[in-house]
């Protein structure tokens, strides 16, 4: 009995030792298999994904052991997530055993989740892709974990070798004002300019274009030349191929996403905003002032001396306005964001000044109306043109910028867990499969890959766009704003009955910038630990306006001579490293 309890002791110990090297054998099966099936492409050689892949396995396996098996984790509805949430969340678990409940929601949603996170300090989910716009938020409150601490630190041991932070190309829109790393981009797109190159190239339409307008039918360069040529499709073309065609594409809905459509740097495009990259300082294009300090907001109201109410704000809806009413087509006023998107693809409309990249993938399926029959769209996409106050060296446009966020209050091995998971679903192993699929780019190594240089011709100038330098003016909400889930649910109420032809365009944004001083001014006192705000006295708005800087005095002329450019021109100009 004694030798067959022996026995069985040996035997016992035996399967400890051999189990965790069988499981370690199992998971590097199911990396090979990945990286055999899923991540064939990829800007490493497969020595170096597989390599990248053990390390995944071995940082997985320390957290098993500390008892960590699943994690969860929130983000937005978008192809690229809804591609993380149903393959890459299952690669990571068949890979390190860890499984990931990867939940995605429209974004407001996801804000308002995440608002109520950072209020309570305690969060529901391990890690969270939320977009930069709250780049502000998280560094004021501080209850969100800076990356550039926490990968020297307690997520040393857990923070990939090859992650390569400086080959992300959105760090820059997710550091804080203090130069920490707050968030990991995951998901970019920017919202540019979309035109039907094929109409434009009509010697029909560019001759009768150019006969009545005086200038060449092309990408505009500003604000004119889109109302031109949206004036021009709408009321003179009129239709093509027995169909009504629309100068002009938006949507006007009672709905939080009509907030979006300001505050994704509408107001920045209008020229309201102060130069620089990659927010205006010291007004930004919210129109919030910060001090010396560059992060403490003194005021959104020109009687602070912001810009949310100054005449380029004011110009910047009234012609938001007038161009939904004149050239769009009539449902837009009733269609929000989402409804809104799809509708270019069905070949009726000519251009559209507020489109987001994140559209592409679903603009180049070849069963479309805006597609050639050799898989090339006749759709391109250009950077937007700007308003009559821009000047050189503002921000052009927004970018959207859906980074990876931990809350300190996370348990240090869930976070851990989560933290890996972010990591995988941006190596370089796995992440030019995403950009292929979403085509939401993140790395420079993925945007430079011969796979993009062979098929840019597909995408419609959105490559070419990502290689120029042009693409570093689009940018995020930035620093400047001190509470991004507070504050933005205050635009889309006031614009709205703008849009109802309730009030007119001065009086809702007379008092939205009052909404936001007075929001700003409760903040003062909310606990935030880092640069609260602390607002100007109200003085006379004359005092401000200037032609200096922000907030600008009003123009005498506000529709300057249309400017267009030839696309091929344009193109050239990215090619060849520059802007234009």
């Amino acid at each position: 009995m004694a030798a067959i309890r022996k026995s069985g002791t040996v035997l016992a110990m035996s399967l400890v030792l051999v189990l965790p090297c069988l499981h370690a054998h199992a998971d590097q099966l199911a990396a090979e298999k990945w990286l055999r099936e899923e991540f064939r492409i990829s800007t490493l050689s497969a020595t170096q994904q597989m390599d990248e892949m053990r390390w995944f396995i071995a940082a997985a396996d320390k957290l098993k052991r500390a008892g960590v098996s699943e994690i969860r984790v929130a983000s937005e509805i978008i192809d690229t997530h809804a591609y993380e949430s149903t393959v890459l969340a299952k690669a990571f678990f068949e890979i390190t055993g860890i499984k990931v409940i990867h939940e995605t929601m429209p974004e407001g949603e996801l804000v308002e989740r995440l608002q109520k996170a950072i209020y309570a300090d305690k969060s529901s989910y391990d890690g969270w892709i939320s977009d930069s716009d709250l780049i502000g938020t998280h560094y004021r409150y501080g209850v969100i974990e800076p990356l550039s601490d926490y990968m020297k630190g307690q997520g040393r041991e857990y923070t990939n070798p090859g992650l390569d932070i400086k080959d992300f190309i959105g760090t820059s829109f997710t550091t804080a004002p203090n130069g920490k790393l707050y968030q990991l981009p995951d998901q970019q797109f920017a919202n540019l300019y979309w035109f039907r190159a094929d109409l434009f190239a009509r010697k029909d339409l560019q001759e009768q274009f150019r006969q009545k307008y005086g200038y060449e039918l092309g990408v505009p360069q500003n604000w004119s030349a889109y109302e031109d040529i949206a004036e021009f499709f709408s009321k003179d073309v009129k239709t093509i191929d027995g169909k009504a065609i629309y100068g002009h594409m938006d949507y006007g809905k009672r709905d939080p996403s009509l907030g979006w459509r300001y505050t994704d740097a509408w107001l920045s495009m209008a020229g309201a905003a102060d130069r620089g990259i990659p927010n205006g300082l010291p007004v930004d294009e919210w129109g919030i002032r910060v001090a010396s300090d560059k992060c403490t907001a003194v005021g959104a109201s020109v009687a602070r001396g912001g810009a949310t109410n100054s005449p380029a704000a004011v110009y910047a809806l009234s012609k938001y306005l007038e161009w939904l009413n004149k050239y769009a087509p009539p449902q837009a006023r009733q269609l929000n964001f989402s409804e809104a998107g799809p509708v270019p693809a069905q070949g009726q409309i000519a251009q559209q000044i507020f489109w987001y990249t994140a559209f592409t993938a679903a603009m180049i399926k070849p069963d479309l109306p805006v597609m050639n029959a050799d898989g090339s769209p006749k759709w391109r996409m250009a950077p937007s043109p700007h308003g009559a106050y821009w000047k050189t060296g503002m921000q052009n446009g927004y970018q959207d910028v859906g980074s990876w966020t931990f809350f300190k209050s996370t348990p240090e091995q869930r976070k851990a867990a989560a933290w890996l998971y972010a990591q995988f679903v941006t190596s370089k192993s796995v992440s030019l499969k995403k950009s292929i699929v979403g085509l939401t780019f993140i790395r420079e190594s993925d945007i430079r890959h011969e796979y993009f240089t062979k098929n840019a011709y597909r995408y419609g100038g959105l490559i070419e766009f990502y290689r120029s330098p042009a693409r570093v003016a689009w940018t995020p909400t930035g620093n400047n704003v001190p509470d991004y889930p507070k504050l933005a649910s205050l635009w889309w109420s006031n614009i709205a009955p703008v849009v109802q032809g309730e009030i007119s365009p001065q009086i809702a944004l007379d008092k939205l910038a009052v909404q936001i001083d007075q929001v700003m001014a409760e903040l003062q006192s909310k606990g935030m630990k880092n640069c609260p705000p602390k607002l100007n006295p109200v003085r006379d708005t004359a005092k401000y306006l200037t032609d200096k800087g922000a907030p600008w005095k009003k123009l005498a002329v506000e529709k300057p001579k249309g400017e267009t450019i030839a696309y091929d021109k344009l193109l050239q100009a990215w090619r060849e490293g520059r802007v234009k």
